[in-house]
């Protein structure tokens, strides 16, 4: 894993092809770790993904009293659940800069029993938690907050015995209902989620293909009401997650870019992940796509040029760093929309990605619902990657092809791509630093 400060780019000629692996999905990793907390024995989940945010969630559910056995050479680990309850009555966790572990267990702990502290980072100390909380406190759980209403720190008076109907606002994040997804079957009588606002619902479905891949299913009964029926419980079973698409699409982004050909193995056009739609962008802008028994070969134009466009990435917003990296060497502008709730992830993303592009020499402006980027030319520059792994990972593509691009604070990456930058040294044959 890198260690040092900066991490200088070695640009890089069209290679024939670029062929790599990549770690768990940290989505699917973190769903199935609830999951199994939730069930009735134990479950073992292979092909874990091992990273910051996954180590947060492991040792919160140890924090709880949960069993649990770690093998990271691996990829495995083993969670003892106990059908829906939680072991300790009372416990202070620490999620980190988890996102995930943040609203999934703060849904678990405010429909159960006990009396939790919930403390973060100060990064997700800034991140939006006060549609949750409020759903939840209109069903009954009370919440005292530490310090600023609606963000962490917060302590939990859980309530098993809550309503049975609850309206949500989602117009911030897709976690909050997924969050409350996961935990309704704690309440056996039945449970219905009625949404407010807007949201892309890509990671929504993954909740609920696991949710039934542990033995729950969900009802919808329109566009903004999901049912929970009665009398359902989790069953504890052996599971293996996908290799995660998010990780994936920075290599996929290289074919373009440097003119060549990417295989990422088991990566498939079946993934149930939501960033799988990135290829199809990708296909848009004129790569030529082929689902392989070993994994999706993506290959660039044949023109050598690929096209600017303008596309909705709501459902796929995770990849609008990469995009944005790789919209520069276009041939026209790239006009990336449906993305304004990325301001409040990590970092201000919108805002993130126009600076580094302008700190390149690259026009750009934000929009409302996004940005447009023109077409130029990068000149050499150190990116500031504001503690977001995301920025981090994209904005390295660039120094791919332009001399002088170094990235500030590397091992942010360790949030869930930890050894991602030891990958592009073999990639690049750049040596790496001791």
């Amino acid at each position: 894993m890198i260690t040092q400060k900066y991490y200088t780019v070695t640009p890089i000629s069209s290679p024939s092809i670029i062929e790599t692996e990549v770690p768990g999905s940290k989505s699917i990793t973190n769903r199935a770790l609830l999951l199994a907390a939730l069930a009735n024995g134990t479950s073992t989940i292979k092909g874990a993904l091992f990273s910051e945010d996954s180590r947060y969630f492991l040792q919160c559910l140890i924090d709880l009293g949960f069993s649990v056995a770690i093998d990271e050479a691996a990829h495995t680990v083993s969670v003892t659940g106990c059908n829906g309850k939680i072991p300790k009555k009372e416990a202070h966790i620490y999620v980190g800069s988890a996102g995930t572990a943040a609203r999934f267990l703060t849904a678990m702990l405010g429909l159960s029993d006990g009396v939790y502290f919930l403390d973060a980072s100060e990064q997700m100390r800034k991140r939006p938690m006060k549609p949750l909380l409020d759903a939840l406190e209109s069903i009954g759980v009370r919440v005292v907050y530490q310090e600023k209403e609606g963000f962490f720190p917060f302590t939990l008076y859980g309530c098993s015995q809550t309503k049975s109907a609850v309206q949500i606002d989602i117009s911030n994040s897709s976690q909050f209902l997924s969050a409350l997804l996961m935990s309704a079957p704690l309440k056996q009588e039945g449970f219905s989620i009625e949404l407010i606002g807007g949201h892309a619902l890509s990671y929504v479905k993954i909740t609920a293909k696991m949710m039934a891949q542990f033995g729950c299913q969900i009802l919808q009964t329109d566009a903004q009401t999901y049912q929970i029926p009665p009398l359902q419980s989790y069953q504890a079973q052996e599971y293996y997650v996908e290799p995660d698409v998010s990780a994936a699409c920075y290599f996929y982004a290289m074919s373009p870019l440097l003119h060549t050909k990417t295989l990422v193995h088991r990566i498939h056009l079946d993934s149930m992940q939501g960033d799988i739609r990135f290829l199809s962008i990708l296909e848009e802008m004129g790569c030529v796509l082929t689902d392989t028994p070993d994994g999706i070969l993506l290959s660039a134009p044949d023109c050598g040029k690929y096209r600017g466009i303008c596309v909705d990435m709501s459902d796929c917003s995770d990849q609008t760093m990469t995009l944005a990296a790789i919209a520069p060497f276009a041939d026209g502008a790239v006009k990336i929309r449906g993305i304004e709730h990325i301001r409040l992830q990590e970092s201000n993303r919108i805002s993130a990605i126009c600076q580094e592009l302008k700190r390149m020499g690259i026009s750009c402006q934000e929009v409302d619902t996004g940005i447009d980027i023109l077409p130029g030319v990068p000149h050499a520059a150190v990116i500031e990657t504001y503690e977001d792994h995301r920025i981090a990972m994209a904005f390295s593509l660039v120094g791919l092809r332009i001399p002088g691009i170094v990235i500030s604070n590397p091992q942010c990456c360790k949030k869930t791509f930890e050894n991602y930058f030891d990958i592009l040294d073999k990639i690049t044959n750049r040596k790496p630093l001791e």
